[in-house]
C-alpha cells in the first residue's frame, strides 16, 4: 500500500495495512507523513526570527520561547507587521521536499505555530488573557488579523499538492484548559470553524496539534472539521475513555509520551503504551497514526527513540 493511499484509508477509516507514521524530526525518509513549513518562525542566522517580527531565545534544541512581545498594548496593532501570506518562498517549500522525499507522501502544509500561540508571541502570554477580559472587542479585531493571514495563506495553498494543512495551537495545560470551555468557545470555536471549511473547500485535511490536556473541547475540535487530532501527551489521558468517546469520529496522532514513557521507560513500557493506543484509538479499521520524535534534549535515549519505532512498526499492523 502507498503511503498517501495509507495514511488517508486511516484518516477515513478505510482499513489501511498499517498504522501509518509520521517521523516529526529524524529518520523522515521512513515517514509516511511528511511536514513542510510554510510559515518562517524560525529564520535568520541562529533561526530566531519569526517573520512576524518577534525573536526567540533558547538554552537547548528544543524552539525555546519569545524573548520579548513586540506589542506593548493593543495600541500598537495597528503599526504591526503582517507578513505576505503569498510570499513565494511558500511556494518553493513542497517541491524542495518533493525533491528529496519522492511524490508519494502525504504531504502536509505546516504553520509552525498558529492562532492563540502566534497572538500570545506577539503580545505576551499573560497580557494576552488579560486583553480577552478587559478589551474583548480590541483583542477580537487583533485575533482576526492572524487568522486572516492564515486564511489568506491556506487560498495560496489551493492546488499545490498538499493533503492536509497542519495548525499547532497548545490549549492544554497538565490537567485542564489555559481558559474556559466557554470562552475558547465564543472567541476562538469559530475562527477555527471558518479555517477547517476554507481548508476543506480546498480540498485538504486539517490537522491540529495541541499539548497538554484539552478533553473539554476534543469534540468541539470534531464538530467543526478536525480530520487529524494530535494527542501530543497521552499519559494524561485516560486512552480507553478517550476511544469509546471519540474513536472512529477523528484519526488521533499520537506519540509515546515525551514527558514520561519516552523518556524514562523502558523498552517494556514503551511497547505497553503503544499496545494501549493501537488497541482503543486504532481498532477503528484506522483511527490511529503513530507521531515519533528524536527527543535527546529531553533526555531521550537512542534506545528509546529505537523502541518508539519498533514498537509502533510490531504492534500497528492490522489483520
Amino acid at each position: 500500500m502507498y503511503n498517501i493511499e495509507r495514511v488517508s484509508r486511516a484518516v477515513s477509516f478505510n482499513s489501511p495495512d498499517r498504522v501509518p507514521l509520521l517521523y516529526f524530526n529524524k529518520d523522515q525518509d521512513q515517514s509516511d507523513l511528511i511536514a513542510v513549513d510554510v510559515v518562517d518562525h524560525y529564520g535568520g542566522l541562529d533561526r530566531d526570527q519569526s517573520e512576524w517580527g518577534f525573536t526567540w531565545d533558547r538554552m537547548d534544541d528544543t524552539m525555546g520561547q519569545p524573548t520579548a512581545p513586540i506589542l506593548s498594548s493593543l495600541d500598537d496593532v495597528s503599526s504591526l507587521h503582517i507578513p505576505d501570506p503569498h510570499a513565494a518562498f511558500r511556494r518553493r517549500a513542497l517541491p524542495a521536499m518533493k525533491s528529496i522525499y519522492g511524490e508519494d507522501r502525504y504531504y502536509i502544509a505546516s504553520l509552525v505555530l498558529s492562532g492563540f500561540t502566534v497572538i500570545s508571541a506577539l503580545r505576551g502570554f499573560s497580557d494576552t488573557l488579560v486583553d480577552m477580559f478587559e478589551d474583548p472587542i480590541r483583542f477580537a479585531s487583533f485575533a482576526d488579523i492572524v487568522f486572516s493571514f492564515e486564511e489568506q495563506l491556506i487560498i495560496g495553498l489551493r492546488d499545490q499538492g498538499y493533503q492536509a494543512v497542519a495548525f499547532f495551537d497548545d490549549w492544554g495545560m497538565q490537567d485542564g484548559l489555559l481558559i474556559s470551555p466557554d470562552l475558547w468557545r465564543r472567541i476562538f470555536k469559530p475562527r477555527y470553524n471558518k479555517q477547517f471549511d476554507l481548508v476543506h473547500e480546498c480540498g485538504m485535511d486539517v490537522y491540529f496539534h495541541n499539548c497538554g490536556y484539552y478533553y473539554e473541547i476534543i469534540q468541539d475540535f470534531i464538530d467543526i472539521g478536525v480530520d487529524l487530532l494530535n494527542i501530543s501527551q497521552p499519559n494524561l489521558y485516560n486512552i480507553e475513555k478517550l476511544g469509546a468517546d471519540f474513536g472512529g469520529k477523528v484519526c488521533f496522532v499520537c506519540p509515546v509520551s515525551y514527558q514520561t514513557t519516552s523518556i524514562s521507560g523502558t523498552r517494556n513500557d514503551i511497547y505497553q503504551d503503544v499496545e494501549l493506543l493501537v488497541k482503543h484509538l486504532g481498532c477503528f479499521n484506522g483511527g490511529l497514526i503513530g507521531y515519533i520524535e528524536e527527543y535527546g534534549s529531553m533526555g531521550m535515549s537512542e534506545a528509546n527513540y529505537q523502541a518508539c519505532i519498533d514498537a509502533f512498526t510490531d504492534l500497528g499492523m492490522y489483520p
